[in-house]
């Protein structure tokens, strides 16, 4: 190395410091800029809403816990997505509709035209919308999931959710927290990490009003292990996506007060109790589906972990017409994950889709 190279050496430290420093720099000014957008989230309501209940040290610590996972890990849509959620209209007169199948608002008065059609592509903009059906002022967004359909199976056979608090894990748009909210419940929380959830969430919440209903982008792994404050804890359609299912058990039974109620729906096969299905590479298309257990073992899961009374109470096979492509989910749904001549196996040769739904109370 000659001696010409040394400054040029030298000077490229200097950049580099000088880069570092202004990544830095700019890391900071984002993450500043970041907590006004946080407004999305509602913290102060939530804590008002929490604050003579269990969970109020919790709530009390989100405002600064939230930001720094919100920050750390945006979507490369959020921008346009929290312009579109910026550009709405006002909501017009209505009366919220919590506890119909398509969640939403009547309106006092029919939109015209060209408000209609312009609400409907805007909303049409945070596509695609897995969870539903909503309606908003008559326009029926008609999701990939009849996720009501999921609420009547399971209705009937929980504890009344009036005057209790509920967590819903993995909740996605929080189609099932409206739900909730309608069947008289305190106060509803979701967890999802997806972000276009919580916009989806933020828009529906938009049109409906104030409601006793908190979406929170963070994942179970992000709650206290033992945060022992939930009188309910749903989780639906997480388990087989989980690498250790007995772990996620744990978790659950965790957040709930002793003698709070869990309401579990997970894909399950058929087989006694020591039966698990783990599929080699996917399951109907998804790459995340790790166990799939019998009823029977499900249920000696939740007795291992002190869960009480454990009863799975509907098993239903997921059909075509409960999950598939609309106008509002334009991507492939189950049809494409069954095998086209065999409509009881998925292509890559296993059972197809069966879910149950599993009670069980904490001690």
């Amino acid at each position: 190395m000659g001696y010409d190279s040394l400054p040029r050496l030298a000077h490229g430290r200097e950049e580099r410091s000088r880069k570092s420093e202004n990544s830095w720099a700019t890391s900071i000014y984002d993450y500043a800029e970041s907590l006004p957008r946080m407004e999305i989230l509602r913290l102060d309501s939530l804590h008002a809403a929490l604050r003579e209940t269990p969970l109020a040290e919790w709530a009390g610590r989100l405002p600064d816990t939230l930001p720094a996972r919100w920050w750390s890990r945006p979507h490369g849509d959020r921008e346009r997505w929290r312009a579109l959620l910026a550009s709405l209209p006002p909501p017009p007169a209505g009366e919220a509709r919590l506890d119909a199948d398509r969640v939403g608002v009547v309106g006092r008065a029919p939109l015209d035209a060209a408000m209609r059609e312009e609400l409907t592509r805007k909303l049409q903009g945070l596509h695609p919308w897995r969870k539903g059906p909503f309606e908003l002022h008559g326009i029926h967004i008609d999701s990939e999931w009849r996720s009501d359909w999921k609420w009547r199976r399971l209705a009937p056979h929980i504890q009344p959710l009036h005057g209790r608090l509920v967590l819903d894990v993995g909740c996605g748009n929080g189609y099932h927290l409206w739900r909730m909210a309608g069947a008289g419940a305190r106060h509803v929380i979701g967890i999802d990490p997806s972000e276009l959830y919580l916009y989806q969430f933020a828009a529906i919440r938009h049109f409906i009003g104030a409601a006793p209903v908190h979406l929170l982008p963070l994942g179970i792994e992000d709650l206290p292990a033992r945060l022992g404050g939930f009188d309910t804890v749903f989780s639906m359609g997480v388990l087989y996506h989980r690498r250790s299912p007995i772990d996620h058990l744990r978790q659950l039974a965790g957040l709930l007060r002793p003698g709070g109620e869990l309401v579990l729906e997970t894909l399950v096969v058929d087989g006694d109790e020591t039966r698990v299905l783990v599929p080699e590479g996917r399951y109907a298309r998804m790459r995340n589906v790790w166990f799939l257990p019998s009823c029977g073992l499900l249920e000696r899961w939740c007795r291992r972990i002190g869960l009480r009374q454990p009863r799975v109470v509907d098993i239903t096979a997921t059909t075509c017409d409960e999950q598939r492509a609309t106008a509002w989910m334009r991507f492939e749904s189950l049809a494409q994950c069954l095998d086209p001549g065999d409509p009881e196996r998925t292509v890559e040769g296993y059972p197809a889709p069966k879910r149950a739904i599993l009670i069980a109370r904490r001690r």
